[in-house]
């Protein structure tokens, strides 16, 4: 029999998961990477071998399906996981694709929200029952989705009106949890992300002394969140050996 693993979707190397992988690993939960965003047909694992699935963020559009192929294959593989109560789990673009998999709208945000800014509980959920209604998080995206028609909204900003939902099995969240002090400088040294961010007005060094304030009240809440997600995906796993 074919050991469970969860599928870890990624688009860039440096939109890694970070504190996701932690809570998978700390369960014993078996892991595969890939990067399929650039292939027309997507060499994946066999889904019904799934305990879950992770799609990371990344700088492309959620719908560039002409110039990224791999995209649809990542919103059909969101769908499937849905309709099969898999547990799935999308950031910033992996957020987005599940969303518009699931029949929401993508648009281009009013302006990049990139740094750290408060969002708010809009509702309640089992991984985030230890929320404060307002918590500053880290923010990087330009495209915002809307809700997918019967989903539950879990957070908001004053920029974007939809930080978080959970519909079905799917948990999708716009904002970076996954993000430790080592991932944070391995973001700080690739370029692109540099770029974006000094044209959104920020600087490394006051993007680090933010990361310093912030981080030990998210760290608790990113353990929350994501050994929640890994713990649905390790129950999931049981019923694949049944």
């Amino acid at each position: 029999m074919t050991t469970p693993q969860v599928l870890i979707v990624q688009h860039v190397p440096w939109e890694r998961p970070g504190r996701i992988l932690s809570s998978l690993e700390d369960l014993d939960l078996k892991t595969v990477t890939v990067n399929i965003v650039d292939q027309k047909k997507p060499d994946l694992p066999d889904f019904e071998d799934l305990a879950g699935v992770v799609i990371m963020g990344g700088p492309m559009g959620a719908l560039d399906y002409d110039k990224y192929p791999g995209l649809k294959a990542e919103a059909k593989l969101a769908r499937a996981a849905v309709a099969s109560g898999k547990p799935i789990l999308g950031v910033c673009l992996g957020h987005q694709i599940i969303a518009t998999a699931l029949g929401a709208q993508l648009r281009k945000g009013d302006a990049p929200e990139i740094g750290f800014a408060p969002i708010k509980r809009m509702d309640r959920h089992e991984f985030f029952s230890m929320w404060d209604k307002q918590v500053d998080v880290l923010h990087w995206h330009n495209d915002v989705v809307g809700l997918p028609e019967g989903a539950q909204l879990l957070a908001r900003s004053s920029a974007t009106k939809v930080q978080a939902f959970r519909m079905g099995s799917a948990l999708g969240m716009q904002f970076h949890l996954e993000v430790c002090k080592s991932l944070l400088d391995e973001w700080l040294e690739e370029p692109s992300m540099v770029k974006d961010l000094k044209a959104a007005g920020g600087s490394k060094s006051a993007l680090r002394e933010a990361f310093e304030q912030y981080d030990p009240l998210l760290q608790p809440l990113a353990e929350q969140v994501f050994s929640g997600f890994a713990a649905r995906c390790s129950t999931y796993a049981q019923t694949l050996g049944a």
